[in-house]
C-alpha cells in the first residue's frame, strides 16, 4: 500500500525515482571523494514564497535503503545546521581548538541517512527575500519545516519508506517538535489516502533544547551554578528572598533588583563557558573564536547571544551602566567560517555566487519567540511517537536541572526508574523512561552541543534508542 502512495508521490511530483544527480557532491577539500556513501547538496523551495532552504543530506554508510531518515536542526534561532555537519557529528569534522579536518569515528551517518536543514530561511546558505518572507515565529518555522521535509522527500523519494526521525539540539528543542506536531498533523489528514505520500514518522530526539520558559534557562543556570559553586549561597539566598522569576523567553518578569542580582552573577561567570562550564572558552588569544578572513565578511565577535538570542534580557532592563561585562564568546568558529566560505567548497555544494557568505548565526531574519515552549506538543503526541529528550549535564545555556523540573511536571507515570546507562564499561549517564514514550537521558561529561563531545556517549544514546537497543 505505501509503495503505491509513493509512487504515485513520484509521478505527481514529475521526478525520477532516484535522488537528483545534479546535486550530488562527488568531493570536497580535505575531505576527498565520496565513494563510500552519497552526499547532497541543493536547495528546496517554499512554494509561492522567496524561502529557499539550503539542506545536506549524508547517505547511510550502512544500509541506506533500510536504515532509517534523521533529520538535524541547529539552534539560535538563527544558527546553521551546518553547524551539525561540520562540527559534530558529520562524516568528517573540525575539532574545535584545530582548523584541519578529520574523519569523524561518531558520524551519525554510520546507522542513518541524515539530513541537515539550514532553517529558517536566510540561516546559513537558506535565503529569502523581503521582511514578509524573512519574518518568523515558532509556528510559521513549523510549518515552512514541513513543506521543506514534503519537497525534499520529493527529491529523494527512495527514502519515502525508511523510518522517520526528527532531531535538533538548543532551540531545537522548538523546531523539532513543532515539526513533528505539524506532520502528525498531515499524516491524520492524508495517511488514509494512497495517493498522498506520508512520511513513515517514528519519533524526535532533542539535545539541550529549550522546551518550557518557566523552567530552562537563566532559570536553571542559576539554580545549577550554586550547586555547582560558581557562586555563593550570600547571593543565592538573595534571589530567593527576592522572589525573582526569570521564567520566559527574555525574562520579562523578572524586576530590576533581580537583574541587579543578576549581573552579580554574571559577572562571577564571566569568564565561564556557559555552554560547557568545564570547558575552554574561546575568545582571546591562546584560544581565539573568531576572526575575519578569507575574504568574506562575517562578525569579528560571537558571543553567547548569537547562538542563545533568548538568553538576554528586556530592553527596559539595560540602562546605562547597567551590564559590567558581556556573556565570553566561548564558541569556536573560526576555522568553520574559512571552510565553508572557500570558493571551492560553495561551488561543489552547489551554492550560487549571489547567496550570502555563510556564517555560524545571523540577526538578518526577524524571528518571534513565542512565549508557550514545546511542552504542550510532548502532550498532545504522547503515545504516538518515541520521545528521546537527552542532556548534555554540564551545560548552563539549558541545564539538565530545568528539563528535569518540567518533566516532572508532566505527572506521567515511570516505566523504567533512574538509572546509569555505560559506554565503555564507564557510566555515560542517566537515564529515565515514562508513559507515552518519553525517555529523558543525561549524556555525563557533555555540554550543550553533546554530540561534540568527543567520547562515543551520545552515539550510543541515540542510535541504541533508535534501533530499540538496550542502552
Amino acid at each position: 500500500m505505501f509503495a503505491t502512495g509513493t509512487l504515485a508521490f513520484a509521478l505527481v511530483a514529475g521526478v525520477a525515482f532516484a535522488a537528483p544527480e545534479e546535486e550530488r557532491v562527488t568531493s570536497l577539500p580535505e575531505m576527498g571523494t565520496f565513494d563510500k556513501f552519497g552526499l547532497f547538496s541543493g536547495y528546496v523551495q517554499i512554494p509561492e514564497t522567496s524561502k529557499n532552504l539550503h539542506y545536506m543530506f549524508v547517505e547511510s554508510q550502512n544500509s541506506p535503503s533500510t536504515d532509517p531518515v534523521l533529520i538535524w536542526f541547529n539552534g539560535g534561532p538563527g544558527c546553521s545546521s551546518m553547524l551539525g555537519f561540520i562540527q559534530e557529528h558529520g562524516p568528517f569534522v573540525i575539532n574545535s581548538d584545530t582548523d584541519y579536518i578529520v574523519e569523524n569515528q561518531w558520524s551519525w551517518n554510520k546507522e542513518a541517512n541524515v539530513l541537515y536543514l539550514e532553517s529558517p530561511a536566510g540561516v546559513g546558505f537558506s535565503y529569502c527575500e523581503g521582511v514578509k518572507d524573512c519574518t518568523f515565529d515558532d509556528h510559521k518555522s513549523g510549518k515552512d519545516n514541513l513543506t521543506a521535509v514534503l519537497e525534499w522527500f520529493k527529491k529523494f523519494p527512495e527514502f519515502g519508506d525508511n523510518e522517520l526521525y526528527i532531531s535538533g539540539e538548543s532551540y531545537a528543542g522548538i523546531y523539532v517538535p513543532y515539526l513533528t506536531y505539524f506532520m502528525d498533523q498531515y499524516i491524520t489528514e492524508h495517511g488514509s489516502n494512497p495517493d498522498v505520500f506520508t512520511p513513515n514518522l517514528k519519533g524526535f530526539a532533542v539535545g539541550n533544547g529549550v522546551t518550557n520558559w518557566n523552567y530552562d534557562t537563566t532559570t536553571a543556570f542559576l539554580e545549577m551554578g550554586y550547586w555547582h559553586s560558581l557562586y555563593d549561597t550570600e547571593l543565592y539566598d538573595q534571589f530567593k528572598e527576592n522572589e525573582c522569576d526569570f521564567g520566559g523567553p527574555y525574562m520579562l518578569r523578572a524586576s530590576e533588583k533581580c537583574f541587579e542580582l543578576l549581573d552579580e552573577f554574571e559577572n562571577l561567570v564571566s569568564d565561564v563557558n556557559i555552554y560547557d562550564i568545564f570547558g575552554i572558552c574561546y575568545g582571546p588569544a591562546p584560544h581565539p573564536a573568531l576572526y575575519e578572513s578569507n575574504g568574506m565578511p562575517h562578525k569579528k565577535h560571537f558571543t553567547s547571544k548569537d547562538y542563545t538570542p533568548w538568553a538576554s534580557r528586556p530592553a527596559s532592563s539595560k540602562k546605562e551602566g547597567h551590564r559590567l561585562q558581556e556573556l565570553p564568546p566561548c564558541t569556536f568558529g573560526n576555522p568553520l567560517l574559512d571552510y565553508l566560505n572557500l570558493i571551492e567548497v560553495r561551488e561543489n555544494l552547489h551554492i550560487p555566487q549571489n547567496i550570502q557568505a555563510w556564517d555560524l548565526c545571523t540577526s538578518d531574519i526577524h524571528y518571534v519567540i513565542e512565549p508557550e515552549g514545546s511542552q504542550w506538543i510532548y502532550e498532545a503526541l504522547q503515545g504516538k511517537y518515541r520521545m528521546l529528550h537527552y542532556s548534555g549535564d554540564i551545560d548552563g545555556a539549558v541545564p539538565s536541572i530545568g528539563t528535569q523540573n518540567w518533566i516532572n511536571t508532566l505527572g506521567w507515570e515511570s516505566t523504567e526508574s533512574w538509572r546509569s546507562y555505560t559506554v565503555n564499561n564507564q557510566v555515560a549517564g542517566f537515564l529515565e523512561s515514562f508513559e507515552g514514550g518519553l525517555t529523558f537521558a543525561t549524556v555525563h561529561g557533555a555540554g550543550h552541543m553533546a554530540p561534540q563531545f568527543k567520547r562515543p556517549e551520545t552515539y550510543h544514546l541515540i542510535f541504541n534508542w533508535i534501533n530499540q537497543r538496550d542502552i
